[in-house]
């Protein structure tokens, strides 16, 4: 006798209770018949192993919020882009993985990319490139980037920690590393730049390089980077920047957002043997850092 598929066709109920029909190719595969005719079909494999830990009560329950966000998902995919609805969100590059390409998405700085997403009032999703249309990649980066930098609330607050005057720029959504592309915002003239970083996507923070000594700029703003990148949710790194100004800032605003050219972030880090009383440096980049410090302060 042929066993039944408990979990496959708990999950074909739940699509029909939505008004769609869902059939089972493959074990690992559901396609769902969307209302204009075409399919869509989506890899469960990963959700069936989820399902086995439920119950007969619970499955219904699993099985029903999956097709409510599958068809949700469906639907969405197959809309225009809704261009107004755009913003740009930072990502370690390790959680986008393999699906990079596939992405609106870019790489940012070593370990860092910034992909621009759909702001749905239930969800955040990346946008494929699929659903770009004629719809110039630049372009959607350009009015991602607007609409996260003066559309979203945000707000800069300065404190000063051991010492070292740093910069929180924050607000209550995930798209504040946005303002990474007008940093002039939240520095004064910096002419060696700043120390940034964006532990969390709520926040971003910012050092403008001066007469505070290097070493302890560094250290502090590693440890509180650190210390934020560990306490809140879907963190995106520790790691110390070094923003240095260039072509991208010298491009008139808003043009700059929309053009080919980023900021230069460049990572830095240091270690401190306070019993030793040395000093070590974490990446080539720092060593410049220190010696054009070093230079403006003899």
């Amino acid at each position: 006798m042929m066993e039944t598929d408990v979990i496959g066709q708990a999950l074909v109920r739940a699509f029909a209770q939505r008004g769609l029909e869902a059939t089972l190719p493959d074990p690992s595969t559901i396609s769902v018949r969307l209302a204009g005719g075409a399919s869509a079909n989506a890899d469960i494999g990963s959700w069936r192993e989820h399902a086995l830990s439920y119950g007969p009560a619970g499955l219904e329950e699993a099985a029903a919020a999956y097709a409510e966000q599958a068809a949700k998902a469906f639907e969405r995919a197959g809309a225009d882009v809704p261009e107004a609805d755009l913003r740009v969100r930072l990502y370690p590059e390790e959680a986008l993985g393999g699906m990079l390409d596939a992405l609106v998405a870019r790489r940012l700085a070593p370990g860092l990319v910034e992909a621009v997403v759909i702001d749905y009032p239930d969800a955040i999703a990346p946008l494929d490139r699929s659903r770009l249309g004629d719809l110039p990649e630049e372009s959607a980066f350009g009015g991602a980037l607007a609409h996260s930098i003066e559309e979203e609330p945000h707000y800069r607050e300065s404190a000063t920690v051991h010492g070292v005057p740093v910069t929180h720029v924050g607000g209550a959504h995930r798209y504040v590393g946005a303002h990474v592309h007008v940093l002039r915002r939240h520095t004064g003239q910096a002419p060696r730049g700043a120390l940034v970083s964006f532990p969390l996507p709520e926040y971003m923070l910012v050092h403008e390089i001066g007469d505070v000594h290097l070493f302890a700029a560094m250290e502090a703003l590693q440890e509180l980077s650190q210390r934020l990148f560990e306490s809140g949710d879907k963190p995106i790194s520790p790691r110390l920047y070094w923003w240095r100004p260039g072509a991208h800032e010298e491009q008139p605003h808003p043009q700059a957002l929309y053009g080919p050219l980023l900021p230069d972030l460049r990572p830095v880090g240091i270690w401190i043997d306070h019993r030793e009383k040395s000093v070590s440096f974490l990446t080539e980049d720092t060593n410049e850092l220190v010696e054009l410090w070093m230079r403006d302060h003899e």
